[in-house]
């Protein structure tokens, strides 16, 4: 796979995620949020079960105890990204969710550059400036409907999926061994969840199937298909280019909520549309035009290409302190 590809793949999450927000109001309306949490993370587990014992038995090599913990640490990211935002969305706007939501774009860049020492490219920070400036326009136009307990989780929220997101490549890079990871993130997800969701919220058979579609939804297509692709294309998208890309889910939320709910776009967030696709667009450009000199120079590149997420020197926090050379085929995109 090249970076073509795997930015391909990123689009279709965006996709899939921006219209999964109908799904999760609809599971937020018959049950607990921690408890759906565990619900569609369970299905998305049980999912990908064949996939990841079918690369076991390909896999070259054990995985380590390290790689197993790097694994179930981003599992707890996923959790607290989504327990956080779910249970944000019983008590903030659409409107307010879906502009704080955006904000882990900006913050993507510079967790990065704590955990690897990679500096964020100028043209990325920029490019991420215009898509929150996008998604602002997205909201009610411009206007954020008031503050409130539901803002400040989705907010926080934030922080663990840009932590997770910044943690994919360096597991790839240790471990190779996305399906693997992708399992184990919704088993820790899965099971965080359940147990959430048992022990501080009520249960009823009865709820859970008034859910169902939602959690078949949100398990199967949000979960099972577009993390799973997102931790696949993120072995040669860096995190914060694969951050912007995935910000196009605003956008494709927007067109879905016009095309299933007759929901106007107005001129304003028509603009906001525009905006974020001139953020992706920007972030594209430098990889872009190092692929048209390499491919006119006809030769491979003697140096680490700027396209892999951890250029730029040995991670700063613990156990994952090690140089993080790209994989050859990151450097060949």
């Amino acid at each position: 796979m090249n970076r073509l590809r795997a930015d391909l793949l990123l689009l279709a999450v965006s996709v899939i995620w921006g219209t999964a927000f109908i799904a999760q109001k609809h599971g937020n309306a018959a049950m607990g949020p921690i408890s759906f949490v565990g619900a569609r993370f369970l299905v998305s587990w049980a999912a990908l079960l064949p996939l990841a014992l079918f690369e076991s038995k390909r896999a070259r090599s054990a995985l380590k105890i390290e790689d197993i913990g790097l694994a179930g640490l981003i599992g707890l990211c996923l959790f607290s990204g989504s327990t956080l935002q779910q249970i944000g969305l019983v008590a903030t706007t659409a409107t307010n969710a879906g502009f704080l939501t955006a904000l882990y774009v900006i913050l993507l860049p510079f967790i990065v550059w704590m955990i690897t020492g990679a500096r964020p490219r100028p043209m990325v920070l920029i490019a991420s400036v215009i898509s929150i400036a996008g998604a602002w326009l997205l909201t009610e136009q411009g206007r954020f409907e008031g503050w409130n307990s539901g803002d400040g989780l989705v907010l926080i929220s934030d922080i663990a999926w840009a932590t997770g997101i910044s943690l994919v490549p360096i597991f790839l890079k240790r471990a190779n061994r996305p399906f693997f990871l992708a399992f184990a993130q919704y088993g820790v997800a899965a099971t965080l969840g359940v147990l959430g969701g048992l022990g501080f919220e009520s249960f009823s058979l009865e709820g859970v199937a008034t859910a169902l579609p939602a959690i078949l939804y949100a398990g199967l297509l949000s979960g099972g298909v577009a993390f799973t692709l997102q931790i696949v294309a993120q072995k040669y998208t860096p995190p914060a280019e694969a951050g912007l890309i995935m910000s196009l889910e605003s956008v494709f939320a927007a067109l879905a909520g016009a095309a299933l709910l007759s929901e106007r776009l107005s001129g304003p967030a028509i603009m906001g549309c525009v905006l974020i696709l001139l953020g992706v667009a920007l972030a594209e450009v430098g990889p872009a035009m190092r692929n048209i000199k390499l491919r006119t120079a006809k030769r491979a590149p003697t140096a680490p290409s700027a396209n892999a997420p951890w250029q730029g020197g040995a991670s700063r926090i613990g156990f994952l302190r090690k140089d993080f050379e790209p994989p050859t085929e990151a450097r060949n995109n």
